[in-house]
């Protein structure tokens, strides 16, 4: 045997020898374990063949599989050699999905820069973010805690995807619905007969909000046990994050027109009826939502508000995440977000992140058609509510207005 083709050998055993120490050292973290070193702007990829879903047995890994796979990417089949590529394997693959399965476009070559407003817009919702969280002028709850101060309960919005490695916090009604597709899309977590979904719309809305769908930080403990906050640290450092935000009032009066004009038996129980008996004089309330809307009774815009500021709210119960504050969701001021995006510029906001995680190739993020609360009709919901109800509402959310951008709405607290 030539000395050349010893020296490849003992090249290929070693490399494995190493996969099998790294396997072992991080107990078998599943799809993650390999995507820990993954770049925040990971560079071009090569198409790979649709992933098999794998059978529903116990998780004890196979470390000869895993190195045996290693090896043979570097072996032309038949022949023992060392050789660039291999073909992929597809005898285990019907010919349906073969003909469905669309491999991964090729990475897009931007002879574009991206536009220097885009650009400045980014680095001054970064800026002020950081001024903000970096002084005194503006105080509130947990701002100058550390990350692990953070009950572990409070980080369910922070959603990873260790493919690309991304992390994005959702807000609700902030085209959260969407973005988790896009997450779902990426991650391919979500596969149709053995092929990965890569359309966006096509995923249900009930099940882009099933939270199996979603790795997020709350559930490193039940993975990483001991490692989990570690491993957390590691990947916001590396990692890209970002989150989307709007106007905080018209975030609320979105929240209100969802959750309690329209029908929805589940916060009609938990929460309208609280605000019936509290606000409207209704000690006993329709025991239903469509005996409700039947009998026309539905707390006011008003009585919401009044529920919001009221000091026995959150002795029940933390504020529900439809008008939990942004602050309080996705603690700006312990995780550096690398992209804040608005939904006021939501499609320029989305191209350019997109671009950002060189994904735009992979995935569009969709246009939604339906009719959105505009900031204008702030004027009309407020109307009903006393100028120091509003004075108030504000210095709750105010930390909101302030960390991203938002002003402050004097045409509706100085009448």
């Amino acid at each position: 045997m030539g000395t050349s083709r010893m020296f490849r050998i003992f090249v290929v055993l070693g490399s494995a020898f190493m996969i099998l120490l790294i396997i072992i050292y991080w107990d078998d973290v599943s799809a993650s374990h390999l995507y820990l070193h993954t770049p925040v702007s990971p560079g071009p990829r090569v198409p790979h063949p649709p992933p098999q879903p794998q059978p529903h047995t116990s998780r004890t890994p196979s470390f000869l599989s895993d190195i045996d796979a290693f090896v043979n990417q570097f072996l032309e089949p038949g022949t023992g050699e060392p050789t660039d590529t291999v073909p992929p394997d597809t005898s285990n693959q019907s010919e349906k999905a073969e003909e469905r399965y669309v491999p991964r476009r090729e990475w897009k070559i931007h002879l574009t820069p991206v536009a220097a407003e885009l650009r400045e817009r980014q680095e001054q919702r970064r800026r002020i973010l950081r001024e903000l969280c970096a002084n005194d002028s503006m105080v509130f709850p947990g701002k100058n805690r550390s990350f692990d101060d953070i009950p572990n309960k409070e980080l369910d919005h922070l959603i990873v995807d260790d493919r690309h490695g991304i992390i994005y916090c959702y807000v609700p009604k902030v085209a959260c619905t969407n973005w988790k597709r896009i997450m779902i899309v990426l991650s391919e977590s979500l596969l149709q007969d053995g092929v990965p979904q890569r359309d966006p719309l096509a995923i249900p809305r009930d099940l882009v909000h099933n939270s199996s769908m979603h790795f997020t930080f709350n559930k490193f403990w039940k993975r990483y046990a001991k490692f989990a906050r570690h491993l957390m640290k590691v990947k916001l450092k590396k990692y890209t994050k970002f989150l989307f935000v709007r106007d905080p009032f018209v975030r609320l009066i979105s929240a209100y027109r969802n959750k309690f004009e329209m029908r929805n038996e589940d916060f009609y129980r938990r929460f309208a009826q609280v605000m019936l008996r509290r606000y409207a004089n209704q000690p006993t309330p329709p025991a239903s939502v469509d005996k409700a809307f039947a009998q026309g009774i539905q707390p006011s815009f008003s009585h919401f508000i009044q529920y919001l500021l009221d000091p026995e709210t959150e002795k029940d119960m933390a504020f529900n995440e439809h008008w939990r504050q942004v602050y309080r969701l996705c603690h700006p001021c312990q995780i550096q977000y690398d992209f804040v995006g608005h939904l006021e510029t939501a499609e320029e906001d989305a191209e350019h992140l997109l671009r950002l995680l060189r994904v735009d190739n992979v995935v569009d993020f969709p246009s939604s058609h339906r009719n959105l609360t505009a900031s204008s009709w702030e004027a009309d919901w407020f109307s009903t509510v006393p100028v120091e109800t509003r004075r108030k509402l504000y210095k709750l959310y105010e930390p909101d207005f302030r960390l991203f951008g938002y002003d402050r709405p004097d045409s509706i607290l100085n009448e």
